[in-house]
């Protein structure tokens, strides 16, 4: 059946594992009905064998499962990781580390924006995914032989995939580029939720401190609520009831029972009493510790044909590079770069800088051109030299792509 049920496979499988240079690593899980991802099957193959584990099953332990996780002799290979990256930390209390991400990686060696996993499987296994297992609901038992063997696919061909990615990375010397990309992935302040950061995934109507407040007190019960329930945030009060109790700011059960979008159960019931002492809080919140709404960054007059000439230069360097566009900088990075040269943005730091920001930088101070080639079939870059008579030198920079 290739599916581990039992402590005792499980420690026998991560004997087995000790020592193998990488595991290819997948989960399925549900969160549709839950705040919290339920882990539903873990798939691992080592560089000889592949199996399924149930985490479902009665009695196992997953402690042979994390040791493998926490193993850093051991890398970990993962497609998309980031949901995945969610689960595990939450069951470690920490990443698995070291960690290569093969959508990533395929990103830096040029197969496009957020690959998917079918694709790369297609291009580098020569292997067809069957995607008619994508929508099973993996918490149902038992779980058949079809189930099992198109979920070990997902790691059996993640092996062949990573060896490629990783010999195509060696070849053209950016494994420091994804080990950056992989050191913020790994960051563990990017899976704790802290309550009180909340309010950032709302679309926030208001321009008042005081609407933010209330904003921010009531996102937070929010949170904690679903996280102690194990429901999810819309569940336990709609995105558009929670600004509208804001906005409307009650303070009786009556007043709250107003609101457009709250029904009279809820705000007569024990969450109504718990709304009201979130608005409460914020109402009694000193004037000096309220915070300032997220101000809308305008961006001064004239920028607008700066930002188109760095999207062309983006799309050029890259192209040239073979890297995908959304990795290096997005177009709100660009208005940044185009307003401030010392903006706080990744295009301007390590790797980026050095295939994009600093001639990002030059053609925004006139030290260099875009130019179309004499045959009509690209763009190219012109480095300028200004001599002290303001004439100008061009020479062109052999090797870039078009635009």
């Amino acid at each position: 059946m290739s599916l581990i049920q039992t402590s005792e496979d499980l420690s026998a499988f991560r004997d087995r594992l000790r020592g193998a240079r990488f595991v290819a690593v997948d989960t399925e899980f549900m969160r549709e009905k839950t705040y919290w991802p339920q882990l539903c099957l873990v798939q691992v193959a080592g560089p000889d064998e592949a199996w399924c584990i149930d985490p479902l099953a009665p009695g196992i332990d997953l402690e042979p499962l994390k040791d493998l996780m926490r193993d850093t002799s051991v890398l970990k290979v993962f497609h998309a990781a980031r949901q995945d990256l969610e689960i595990f930390h939450q069951m470690l209390g920490d990443l698995p580390r070291p960690l290569f991400d093969t959508q990533v990686a395929a990103m830096v060696c040029g197969f496009g924006e957020q690959v998917g996993y079918e694709t790369l499987a297609n291009k580098l296994a020569k292997a067809r995914i069957d995607k008619t297992m994508r929508f099973t609901d993996w918490s149902r038992r038992p779980l058949s032989q079809k189930h099992l063997t198109y979920a070990l696919s997902d790691v059996t061909h993640l092996r062949v995939v990573y060896e490629q990615l990783a010999a195509m990375l060696k070849a053209n010397g950016r494994v420091g580029w994804l080990d950056q990309e992989m050191a913020a992935l790994t960051n563990p302040a990017a899976y704790e939720t802290d309550p009180q950061e909340a309010w950032r995934r709302l679309k926030v109507r208001g321009k008042s401190q005081r609407y933010l407040a209330g904003v921010i007190e009531l996102a937070a019960w929010r949170e904690h609520e679903a996280q102690a329930r194990d429901l999810p945030r819309q569940r336990v009060l709609r995105d558009e009831a929670l600004l509208d109790v804001v906005a409307q700011n009650p303070d009786t059960v009556e007043a709250l029972a107003q609101v457009r979008s709250m029904s009279r159960g809820m705000a007569e019931g024990r969450h109504g009493r718990d709304i009201l002492d979130a608005l409460d809080r914020a109402r009694a919140r000193p004037l000096g510790t309220l915070p300032r709404p997220p101000a809308r960054e305008d961006l001064p007059h004239g920028l607008g044909p700066i930002i188109d000439l760095l999207k062309v230069l983006l799309k050029m360097k890259c192209e040239a590079a073979g890297v995908a566009q959304k990795l290096v900088a997005s177009t709100a990075d660009l208005e940044r770069i185009a307003a401030d040269d010392h903006a706080g943005v990744a295009a301007l730091d390590g790797w980026r800088r050095e295939l994009f920001g600093a001639a990002a930088l030059d053609l925004k101070h006139g030290r260099l051109a875009l130019a179309v080639s004499e045959d009509g079939k690209r763009v190219e870059t012109l480095t300028v030299e200004v001599g002290d008579d303001a004439d100008a030198a061009a020479e062109v920079e052999a090797g870039e792509g078009a635009a």
